[in-house]
């Protein structure tokens, strides 16, 4: 976002440069901002102050409910699905016509809640750098 006062000053400078004779699509072009940013900043005589901040965001009528949330950690921290991934558990869960939510979803609760780790019975995997070999005549390196 645009400090007001860096606004305020954009607007002069496409203004100066339109009166001394430039066209007003050029003028915004050299400050990277549209035409329509522009008449958008001063539309109704002065210099608007920037009205996303203030905007109203309704929340998501689709969005989990804290109870929703809940019932995802209580499943997961079942004997059953406790080593398993959200990939696999909400499989198994629709298997028993089960649905709580999305496989994102979980993942998304499980992070929130700093459970997203590796879920499993094997070991997490190892970064090991590969093996070098030299060869220092023909034929010793195979792979």
């Amino acid at each position: 976002m645009i400090s007001p006062s860096d606004r305020a000053l954009a607007v002069k400078l496409i203004q100066e440069a339109n009166q001394i004779g430039a066209r007003l699509a050029l003028a915004c072009i050299e400050l990277n901002i549209s035409v329509r940013t522009y008449e958008r900043w001063v539309s109704e005589g002065g210099i608007k102050e920037d009205q996303r901040p203030m905007a109203s965001r309704p929340e998501p009528k689709n969005k989990l409910t804290k109870e929703g949330k809940q019932e995802i950690l209580e499943v997961v921290k079942k004997e059953e699905f406790v080593d398993l991934p959200p990939t696999q558990i909400v499989p198994k869960l629709a298997d028993q016509r089960i649905y709580i939510a999305s496989e994102s979803s979980f993942y998304r609760v499980l992070r929130e809640n700093k459970m997203q780790n590796h879920r499993g019975r094997s070991k997490k995997p190892e970064r090991r750098l590969p093996e070098s070999h030299l060869a220092v005549a023909p034929n010793q390196v195979w792979t």
